[in-house]
């Protein structure tokens, strides 16, 4: 077969079925008459065998020792090949990511591109200090993309350069990074479903308190945490359970104990709270701990039902709540 027709067949174009053979990597076994290169079927099967190993990523010179070499293995080779194929495509894909950032940005000319990409570097940087500036230069910006501040914020370890990141999130109104940081709520670091709870704890409007309100619902005790110290301090009153679970555990219970006293700061709210935090402390599994953090907790709320119970916590058989709840009274009966 002349190389016209093998071409034709293989979709190898004569030029390139010329550079194998200067290579030595396929020959065509016999001439013509008339000297043109005839290739017979195995020289076939060899170009086709050729055209495989390079689909797979193989240079010519790896081609022809695969072809011709019986000691060469291609395990290693293989490896090789997986390992800088994951690299090009971890490569392409944050090339990816970059672009679409710059084209969320909507950069009107190139000058606003060069800033979005100078601010991109900036929050990657090894530098905690350029970190932070590159957070606070960005602060209510439409220049830097809230993907960018998202996934920034979720990595970030330093406290403040986190703080920053934060505060350029709900600068930037941070509607559009809600979906992240909710899908971050499900992460598998812990690190990370506590950076997102506390980015929604820092980002206003209804739609951010109705994920925390989600929130109250995790499996994660920091989570469910969060969202109930904010959504107390909001005045969401399903927060009440969570905070109490928290007074009890000693888990961040001081933030907890003023959460439930901006929720009791009208008559009726206070009155169930106190009633909800008399009923924990009469509860039998309650320990003592426990129930001297609930005691104080009877600090922040205001009317009868709470001044009653700390009449009553006054001759409690624990001296430690005692003292606490005689402590409480008479602040309570200060001018």
């Amino acid at each position: 077969m002349l190389i016209g027709e093998v071409a034709r067949r293989s979709g190898v174009s004569a030029r390139m079925l010329r550079h194998y053979e200067t290579l030595g990597l396929v020959r065509p076994s016999e001439r013509t008459g008339s000297g043109y290169r005839e290739y017979s079927g195995d020289d076939i099967r060899r170009i086709f065998h050729i055209e495989s190993l390079r689909s797979l990523g193989l240079s010519l010179r790896e081609i022809g020792r695969a072809l011709d070499e019986p000691d060469f293995t291609p395990s290693a080779l293989v490896g090789d090949l997986i390992r800088q194929t994951r690299e090009r495509i971890a490569a392409e894909t944050e090339l990816l990511t970059r672009l679409n950032r710059i084209d969320a940005a909507g950069p009107g000319d190139w000058e606003e591109v060069l800033q979005v990409v100078a601010l991109l570097q900036a929050l990657s940087s090894k530098s905690a200090d350029a970190r932070q500036r590159a957070a606070l230069s960005s602060g209510g910006q439409d220049a830097m993309p809230v993907e960018a501040l998202v996934e920034a914020v979720l990595s970030e370890t330093d406290t403040n350069v986190a703080g920053a990141l934060r505060w350029a999130l709900v600068r930037s109104g941070g509607a559009d990074g809600l979906p992240l940081l909710v899908e971050a709520l499900g992460s598998p670091v812990p690190a990370v479903r506590e950076r997102a709870a506390q980015c929604l704890t820092e980002l206003p409007g209804d739609a951010a308190t109705a994920e925390l309100r989600h929130a109250l619902a995790s499996a994660d005790a920091v989570v469910r945490g969060r969202a109930a110290v904010a959504l107390g301090n909001r005045g969401a009153a399903d927060a009440v359970p969570e905070l109490i679970d928290m007074i009890v555990a000693g888990r961040n219970d001081t933030d907890a104990a003023d959460a439930l006293s901006v929720l009791a700061s009208d008559t009726a709210p206070a009155e169930r709270i106190a009633t909800a935090l008399v009923d924990r402390l009469a509860h039998a599994a309650t320990e003592a701990p426990a129930r001297g953090r609930l005691t104080q907790a009877l600090a922040g709320i205001p009317g009868t039902t709470a001044t009653r119970a700390l009449v009553e916590l006054s001759a409690d058989e624990d001296r430690a709540v005692a003292l606490t709840a005689v402590y409480l009274l008479r602040l309570r009966e200060a001018p």
